[in-house]
């Protein structure tokens, strides 16, 4: 199986065409991934108010603890304490919320970044490339198949007009040489099959 086609002209626009494929889909990826990176800087505000409400808490817990070491109206002081403490939790769960959802809109972004461009290229460029590989499969061993030349010749006769006019004309013609079974005609007509496939016989 081959990759590339054998003639130059074919074979550098077959490998330019690879280049700007795999340049805009690596370019889609990491555009993906700096929209990822800027859109985590939203979650830096969660960050400080989960931080913030832990140390808060952290604090007015351990100063419940100390008021309730204050004789007879410990537990009174403890418990607005203990309640305050509570709430600063839940403004911690509340900065940790923010930045869960900022992730999540940061990833669905980046996948929709990547998948939609990269499967846009995917579509316009490997169907095409795929088909080649596939031609010039089915053309190789058509060529090695008892009669494949003759019917390489006539997919050449079927063909563009300008290449024909390399061959020299037999008397009455192309066509009626191939009727006839002429076998020079009959290979030019395939070489110059291959050659529009870009492959060299």
């Amino acid at each position: 199986m081959r990759l590339y086609a054998q003639t130059p002209a074919r074979r550098n626009r077959q490998i330019l065409a690879d280049l700007i494929a795999v340049v805009l889909m690596a370019a889609a990826v990491r555009f993906a991934l700096a929209v990822h990176r800027a859109i985590m800087l939203l979650a830096e505000p969660g960050r400080r108010v989960e931080s913030s409400g832990d140390s808060l808490a952290t604090e007015l817990g351990n100063a419940g603890d100390a008021a309730s070491n204050v004789p007879f109206v410990g537990d009174l002081l403890k418990k607005p304490l203990q309640s305050a403490a509570d709430a600063s939790t839940g403004i911690a769960d509340a900065g940790q919320s923010l930045q869960d959802a900022v992730s999540q809109v940061a990833t669905l972004t980046t996948l929709a970044l990547i998948v939609v461009p990269v499967a846009v290229v995917l579509l316009l460029w490997l169907p095409a490339r795929l088909r080649w590989i596939r031609r010039s499969v089915i053309m190789r061993r058509l060529l090695d198949a008892p009669g494949g030349a003759d019917l390489l010749a006539l997919r050449a006769l079927t063909g563009r007009l300008g290449d024909l006019a390399a061959l020299p004309a037999p008397p009455g013609g192309l066509a009626d040489a191939w009727r006839r079974g002429d076998r020079h005609v009959i290979a030019g007509l395939s070489e110059i099959a291959l050659r529009r496939a870009g492959l060299r016989p």
